[in-house]
């Protein structure tokens, strides 16, 4: 399965692997005319196509002055000579001195499109004249590669300071979704069974929820406080069998709204603000009253009892003592 990083890893080597040739080949050639800003443009007009997928191609001096045109496969802007290149992407972090350097990807001040560039070293024996910079549409790297969804675990994000330091001062106000917890939990648990919904969200507060269904993946679909409490809603979504392409089965999602009522009436000052489900990748996200925000595989959740969350449950004038998220990094 590739990660993120994999994938951006492959894509850039597949780059690199293409152009660090001609691209050494012609700073070398550069090399032998540099500084000649006439020079060097008929060298890079004539060059331009023996770099795969290359858009533009200029150079610049080791000071970060534009001292080319810039030169396209159908022709030269020379209006682009002189300017200061100090300040863009690629060199806002280090500076390429040796070999052939790949950027980040950025938005090109020529196309207005996400790109990439390659950043050859110019020297003469030891000394660094400047580079040559190919630039490459992202829409053109050579290596598509599809990214796979990595394992997923428990991970866990704090969240806004100033909500986690008046922690203590709040408490939960009951609201007419609280009145109503089983109705909403009811219809949730029928729509993502019975009824094509693959990604929900219940906002406890204020009742509303957030759903994703199979049929129009790309749109989510907003349920306010009426339409969630009543059981009829489910009948404006189609009957669906319980996709194949699931790795939560069907019998765990009633336990899991079931903790998440708990987490959401089991504290006063530390409660369950808002409850997610993916039934697809078998991931559940909490964001309690602290603003911290968890993220962890449906086995591991249900695997976790209240205390887990909470510590012992020690009330004290509404106040759990000792609890995971006032004295832990799982105050999010």
């Amino acid at each position: 399965m590739n990660t993120v990083k994999q994938v951006v890893t492959a894509k850039k080597s597949a780059l690199a692997q293409l152009v660090q040739v001609p691209l050494t080949r012609l700073a070398n050639r550069c090399a032998e005319v540099w500084p000649d800003p006439d020079r060097v443009d008929a060298l890079l007009l004539e060059s331009i196509a023996d770099i795969p997928k290359c858009h533009l191609l200029y150079g610049w001096n080791a000071d970060a002055i534009e001292m080319s045109s810039l030169v396209r496969p159908d022709g030269i802007e020379p209006a682009w000579r002189g300017r200061d290149l100090s300040q863009r992407p690629y060199l806002k972090k280090n500076w390429p001195y040796l070999g052939t350097v790949l950027s980040s990807v950025y938005v090109s001040d020529h196309t207005h499109e996400p790109c990439m560039t390659a950043l050859q070293a110019v020297t003469r024996g030891d000394e660094l004249l400047g580079f040559i910079a190919a630039d490459f549409n992202e829409k053109d790297l050579p290596l598509d590669e599809q990214m796979a969804c990595p394992e997923i675990a428990w991970q866990q994000y704090r969240g806004d300071p100033a909500v986690r330091s008046a922690l203590f001062l709040q408490q939960r106000a009951q609201s007419i979704a609280d009145d109503h917890i089983d109705d909403i939990t009811d219809l949730i648990d029928n729509l993502m069974r019975c009824h094509g919904v693959f990604h929900s969200k219940i906002h406890f507060s204020s009742g509303r929820c957030t759903v994703w269904h199979f049929d129009d993946p790309y749109r989510y679909q907003i349920l306010g406080i009426e339409e969630t409490m009543d059981p009829d809603t489910c009948l404006a979504y189609p009957l669906r069998s319980y996709p194949d392409l699931a790795t939560m089965p069907p019998e765990q999602i009633r336990p899991v709204l079931k903790q998440f009522k708990a987490l959401r009436f089991a504290d006063e000052n530390i409660y369950l603000r808002v409850g997610s489900i993916n039934i697809i990748n078998g991931m559940l996200g909490l964001t309690f009253s602290c603003d911290g925000s968890h993220y962890m595989p449906v086995d591991e959740f249900l695997s976790r009892d209240i205390e887990f969350w909470l510590g012992p449950l020690q009330n004290l004038g509404g106040t759990v003592c000792n609890n995971r998220f006032a004295n832990s990094s799982l105050s999010g």
